[in-house]
């Protein structure tokens, strides 16, 4: 398949199940709201060594959002629900409550599989904190110096689906970037999908294993360009850069999506082929086929 002069690789990107949250953040303002949702993002890229992994989803209006202010939304992932609710009682705890003007919001249907945040945070009050119930759900607020902080009690998960993701392969690094980039500007249109490395783009795709017993990944040898002649390798000739944008969804069709739409958008002038990363379909059960989903999906624009 040639698509705009590059090639898709006739390959898939081997995804698998996570735990998944949503979280919506406001403020005063959009500007607060954007400060709280990047910094309770922070460092949670990869569960290969974070606690979750986690990005602004998008930007809400004062019309989408429970208390009619600017926001954000914040989708997180990890292994499991425990997991999951220690990582996003933590990040809520120590970068959304310290945070000027903010509150937080329950963005998932909450059910037999919810988590307790609002609820375990209300101790910072010190016995000043408060609770209301408004349409069946439960609220704390808990004094600060600004005000109150204000934050649902349970939030809603769901089996999400992480992993997924493309590598774009090209000529020269700058318009290899500048082709990644546009992949990740359009995918970010997407709705419930997140691109968690920094901008959307990995520049150190891994493999598993490593010669040094202690680390779980290292780096992905096959597309390291400095490596070709030494190891082998799976970049064609003349690719001297190669980007990875992984890509984590709460359903297999919206990562299948943002997949079609990062291949669709990427495909410019120097990129000679797109790929993905997988492990032969021993790591996870979504095989998310290249040339599958482009074919499934319309193009966008």
């Amino acid at each position: 398949m040639i698509l705009s002069g590059t090639e898709i690789a006739d390959t898939f990107a081997e995804a698998f199940p996570m735990t998944a949250a949503r979280a919506i953040v406001t403020a005063d303002t959009a500007h607060w709201a954007e400060i709280a949702g990047r910094t309770m993002t922070g460092y949670a890229t990869s569960v290969i060594a974070c606690d979750a992994e986690a990005s602004v989803e998008r930007v809400l209006s004062a019309s989408e959002t429970p208390d009619g202010r600017p926001g954000v939304s914040v989708l997180l992932f990890a292994f499991s629900r425990d997991a999951l609710e220690k990582a996003l009682t933590n990040r809520v705890g120590q970068c959304v409550m310290t945070c000027p003007t903010t509150a937080c919001y329950n963005g998932l249907p909450v059910n037999e599989k919810s988590i307790v945040v609002g609820g375990k945070l209300r101790y910072f009050g010190d016995g000043w904190q408060k609770s209301k119930r408004l349409d069946g759900k439960r609220y704390w607020r808990v004094p600060v110096m600004d005000g109150e902080f204000t934050c649902e009690e349970t939030f809603g998960t769901t089996k999400g689906v992480a992993g997924g993701n493309i590598i774009l392969l090209g000529t020269d690094r700058a318009l290899t970037l500048q082709a990644t980039e546009a992949a990740v500007s359009a995918m970010r249109l997407v709705p419930d999908v997140i691109l968690p490395f920094p901008g959307g783009i990995a520049r150190s795709g891994s493999k598993v294993g490593s010669k040094y017993k202690k680390l779980r990944a290292s780096t992905n040898t096959a597309f390291a360009p400095t490596l070709r002649g030494l190891v082998e390798t799976v970049l064609p000739p003349g690719v001297a850069c190669a980007y990875e944008i992984v890509i984590d969804g709460l359903t297999l069709e919206s990562v299948e999506l943002a997949t079609a739409v990062g291949i669709r958008s990427s495909c410019l002038s120097g990129i000679v082929q797109i790929t993905a990363g997988n492990y032969g379909g021993k790591l996870g059960p979504f095989h998310i086929r290249l040339r599958d989903v482009v074919a499934k999906f319309v193009p966008v624009g």
